[in-house]
């Protein structure tokens, strides 16, 4: 029988001191550091030429975008499905399709880099140990993102780097790529080494017990690998439409090696939502391809619109179905 694990008690007032202090002193440092960066970036481009450009986009170039980067977050629910399912958490594609997109309107709104995921952890699971091991998928569902995407950014970054042919190029991903599943294999292959060390019965024990289906099926995270690179070249493929919009046009090949790097530093807490980092760095790394920082600007900024929008589907999205409570905003 399933048993909820319950925390030690702790005082309500000082829990919430706690979060108050932990929670907004980052949070300001996080705003002055998105001021400062954007303030950097702002600095040397010309107005006019800026205006000019927006005012000029074709926007159907951006809703071509917005469209795939919405099919994108399909493709990323279904990949979370196939990771928890096996866990035991047997709900349709569906349900974890419309979970994700929750994530993205709360990975949005709140000051936390890791907001969305505990939302969709708690909203997914029903008592404690379940939220944990809906906690697990989410972490499991990141780091294949995260793997698919270092293998197509070393990859496309070294072949346009180095102006390798594309046989070459896809020998680097190859490589890349089976390093990156010797790594996970090795993760999962450790399940039961550490259930050896863990004494029975004891609470973790049962708990990590439940992971078995990852070193049973280890063909899970190959497939999760899968789905991250349909993700991440359809992320990449979603900002060179939207740039079309600019008229800044570049081969797939581009974006394929600057979307994942980009993608790669606005995952790093410095920013609210990677406002100032994701300009930065795409005036830096569409710099050598001629692409002036006006243009590279306004592509950070319209795919910051894009993910606004998406993150206002999600919202949409969680009013319609509010089936669960969500955690204190002070354990975002």
């Amino acid at each position: 029988m399933e048993q909820t694990v319950l925390s030690p008690p702790v005082p309500a007032a000082p829990a919430r001191r706690r979060g108050l202090l932990s929670g907004w002193p980052g949070l300001v440092v996080r705003l002055a550091a998105t001021v400062l960066l954007m303030a950097y970036v702002l600095r040397g481009i010309s107005w006019g030429k800026f205006v000019a450009l927006v005012a000029n986009a074709d926007w159907r170039w951006w809703i071509a975008g917005l469209a795939t980067g919405v099919a994108v977050q399909v493709a990323a629910g279904v990949r979370w499905a196939a990771l928890a399912r096996p866990l035991g958490f047997a709900f349709s594609r569906r349900f974890f399709v419309w979970r994700f997109f929750e994530g993205s309107f709360f990975s949005l709104c709140l000051p936390g880099s890791i907001g969305g995921d505990v939302v969709k952890a708690y909203r997914v699971g029903d008592t404690t140990q379940r939220r944990l091991l809906a906690g697990c998928s989410v972490v499991a569902d990141r780091l294949t993102g995260l793997a698919a995407l270092g293998v197509l950014a070393g990859a496309a970054f070294a072949g346009t780097r180095y102006a390798l042919p594309l046989w070459a190029t896809l020998a680097v991903g190859a490589v890349l790529l089976l390093l990156t599943l010797a790594v996970f294999m090795g993760g999962v292959a450790s399940i039961d080494r550490l259930l050896a060390i863990l004494p029975t019965p004891h609470p973790a024990r049962e708990f990590v017990a439940r992971l078995m289906p990852y070193q049973q099926r280890p063909s899970l995270m190959a497939h999760a690998v899968g789905w991250s690179f349909l993700v991440q070249m359809g992320g990449a493929a979603a900002v060179g439409l939207m740039a079309r919009s600019l008229g800044v046009v570049q081969p797939l090949s581009i974006w394929f090696a600057v979307v994942p790097l980009v993608a790669l530093a606005v995952v790093l807490p410095i920013s609210i939502n990677g406002v100032g980092v994701r300009e930065n760095a795409l005036a830096v790394l569409l710099a050598p391809y001629g692409v002036a920082a006006e243009s590279a600007v306004a592509v950070g900024l319209l795919w910051l619109a894009s993910q606004i929008v998406t993150g206002l589907i999600g919202g949409g999205l969680f009013l319609i179905d509010r089936q669960a409570a969500l955690p204190d905003a002070e354990h975002l």
